[in-house]
């Protein structure tokens, strides 16, 4: 078969890019052909993939998009594909892989009334509606339960649409047999002694992330536990108000920001704790990479994946309403407690043996190529 896949852009880190291209080349592996339609590559094409990126500019995203999917379309009638499989919402998808949350919730519950007036809404809902109308033919392959509910209840979408995938997990995020050597070197690589705390947190969007919530958290801990703890964090966003931030706390020694990577597990193997307060997170893929790798994991429970970290005892969940304060006694609880720390490691570890958290590719190209049982 001949496969559409687009996505409004691809760069080589993100969660939702990182989903496309492993489906896609899963695809690719039982013999079929690939077409990628895009605004924006970053990182290498691979080898059989045909990359189209489509030459459309505006000052708004949402005028952008519509003439993104102008292009596409009128491309489409005249190279006709088998079947199109969208990472964004959009109409005219036979498949939509869900990555992102409701936009329709969280404009009606998180937004002022008079945003639902604007042409950025419209647009966004439009083309939501496009995919979960109880009219679309759309199938939905889905990452979170915690998103459904939503959204049947903004567009009645029938039950039967919607296809629960496993967690998607790479299995080089697995711990290694010289995973303590690997360690050793990191912490050496990064001046780290044996009684400093390194603390990750990783992922763009740092503001939907809540890195203003860590380093608050970080600077409220007792002044020897904060000497004792650094923070790295890895991401692509605009920083300008993080480092006023960091520098304004006073933790400029402490805090090191880097741009997204291909040696993660590295990272999670010379950490002590992940940390993730998110705002809003429709799964948080990292969540269980640093649980396979034996890293304790601070997350917040507006999470898709942060029942993972409750179920299998791989760290703490802080719960909602978010209050600073509790989330800035747990961090200091987290930091000084090893031998919690050793009890969560060990319990990522067996999770990582036990778990069906590898085979999101597979299934999601069963149902692509409709080979599912």
């Amino acid at each position: 078969m001949q496969l559409a896949f687009i996505l409004y852009k691809y760069f080589p880190f993100g969660g939702l890019q990182r989903d496309f291209m492993r489906i896609a080349q899963e695809c690719q592996k039982r013999g079929h052909h690939i077409r990628v339609y895009t605004m924006i590559w970053q990182g290498e094409i691979p080898q059989g993939f045909e990359v189209l990126i489509v030459p459309v500019k505006a000052i708004f995203n949402h005028n952008r998009n519509k003439k993104f999917t102008a292009w596409v379309k009128a491309d489409l009638i005249t190279r006709p594909v088998d079947k199109i499989i969208g990472f964004n919402k959009m109409p005219d998808l036979d498949i939509y892989y869900a990555a992102d949350p409701c936009f329709e919730d969280k404009a009606q519950n998180l937004r002022h009334s008079f945003y639902t007036k604007t042409n950025r809404y419209k647009h966004f809902y439009q083309y939501e509606k496009a995919v979960f109308d109880s009219n679309s033919k759309t199938q939905i392959l889905m990452i979170s339960a915690l998103q459904q509910p939503l959204f049947i209840k903004h567009y009645q979408t029938p039950e039967q649409r919607f296809h629960l995938l496993p967690p998607g997990i790479a299995t080089d995020r697995k711990a290694p047999a010289n995973a303590a050597e690997i360690r050793a070197a990191f912490r050496q690589e990064f001046n780290l002694t044996d009684d400093q705390l390194l603390m990750m947190q990783i992922g763009s969007g740092f503001k939907t992330k809540g890195l203003d919530r860590t380093l608050k958290a970080l600077a409220s801990l007792p002044d020897q536990l904060k000497k004792q703890t650094k923070l790295i964090v890895i991401g692509q966003d605009e920083l300008r108000n993080f480092i006023l931030t960091i520098k304004k706390l006073g933790l400029s020694n402490q805090v090191q920001i880097l741009k997204g990577r291909d040696d993660i597990p590295r990272f999670l193997l010379g950490a002590d704790i992940l940390i993730h307060p998110a705002y809003n997170e429709n799964t948080g893929t990292i969540l269980l990479e640093a649980m396979v790798a034996g890293l304790p994991v601070f997350v917040k429970d507006v999470c898709g994946y942060a029942h993972y970290i409750q179920e299998a005892d791989c760290g703490i969940v802080i719960t909602s309403p978010f209050q600073q304060t509790s989330l800035n006694q747990a961090l200091a609880t987290m930091l000084t407690d090893k031998t919690a720390r050793q009890r969560w490691q060990q319990n990522g570890l067996t999770f990582a043996e036990n778990a069906d958290i590898y085979s999101m590719p597979s299934k999601a190209a069963d149902i692509i190529l409709g080979t599912t049982p």
